[in-house]
């Protein structure tokens, strides 16, 4: 691949500019899906850099200035003024985001919800037969919201679906619906920032260093990864429903403390794909620390 002057004009270690091109490749990848180009991105950018300096390299007893940013980023004097005092991006998540990963939690883990092998059970939309049902799930969570509403919205993005005895059924473990761009985008931009950050953490030397692990492998047939897949799917989500547990439990007996400001997030993924000839990285298998 042929070097530009901008690759080492910072004096980056040559690692950290491998690294970098190679986590933003997917990310471009998906901003040409959707049509937003370099112009965009290179905005958007500009505003992170100033945000990211103001935030995080103070000097000690000392206000962060125009002038101290410039010098930090390379964004023009003119622009850091401007950006500092435009109003932040509202960051919240849609509504169905916070309502509908406080119910699934609560049907992975709550007795009431779980059949005798401790998994999500089908439920009834209404209480029958001395059951919990979908409604209990919702006023459980919120009496202020109709369960017929929770159940439309998780129809319409795929969470759930209706058997033949008309009980509502969970299709995911975990509420990353397999509709709604909003929602999906949502979680992408949480959890992949979360990953980097950790990440960047770990780079760093920051102590202790924090969990992020991989299995890596190649030379697999389709069937092999079909096999791995699948395994993965099954004890992933053992992980993720033992971990959903204890967090409630312990979010429970936290929640009137002081210091209770903390949080977590624990997460999986696997991803698979045929890499051209000549690009394998051979020797690399095994458990591997990012």
């Amino acid at each position: 691949m042929r070097k530009t002057e901008s690759d080492n004009q910072s004096g980056a270690p040559p690692a950290l500019v491998t690294a970098v091109k190679r986590v933003l490749r997917p990310l471009v990848g998906l901003l040409l899906d959707h049509g937003l180009t370099y112009t965009w991105l290179s905005g958007i950018l500009k505003s992170i850099y100033v945000e990211v300096a103001e935030r995080e390299f103070r000097l000690p007893g000392k206000d962060q200035t125009d002038s101290r940013i410039t010098l930090l980023t390379g964004v023009h004097r003119k622009d850091v003024r401007r950006l500092r005092r435009e109003p932040a991006d509202d960051e919240k998540p849609p509504a169905t985001v916070y309502l509908g990963a406080q119910l699934v939690a609560l049907w992975v883990s709550d007795e009431r919800f779980l059949d005798d092998h401790g998994n999500p059970r089908p439920l009834w939309r209404r209480p029958r037969d001395d059951e919990s049902s979908f409604q209990d799930l919702v006023t459980s969570v919120s009496k202020d919201i109709r369960p017929r509403s929770v159940l439309d919205e998780w129809l319409r993005l795929g969470a759930v679906e209706i058997d033949a005895q008309e009980r509502v059924c969970l299709k995911v473990e975990a509420f990353v619906p397999s509709k709604g761009f909003e929602e999906k985008a949502y979680f992408f931009g949480r959890n992949l920032h979360d990953h980097m950050a950790a990440a960047r953490h770990n780079v760093q030397g920051g102590e202790p260093p924090l969990l992020e692990r991989s299995v890596y492998y190649d030379d697999l047939s389709p069937a092999s990864i079909k096999a791995l897949t699948k395994l993965s799917e099954e004890e992933g989500m053992r992980v993720l429903k033992t971990l959903n547990r204890r967090a409630r439990q312990l979010q429970s007996r936290d929640r009137r403390a002081a210091k209770a400001r903390h949080r977590m997030n624990f997460g999986l993924y696997f991803f698979h794909d045929e890499e051209p000839a000549g690009e394998q990285e051979p020797g690399r298998q095994g458990d591997q620390q990012d």
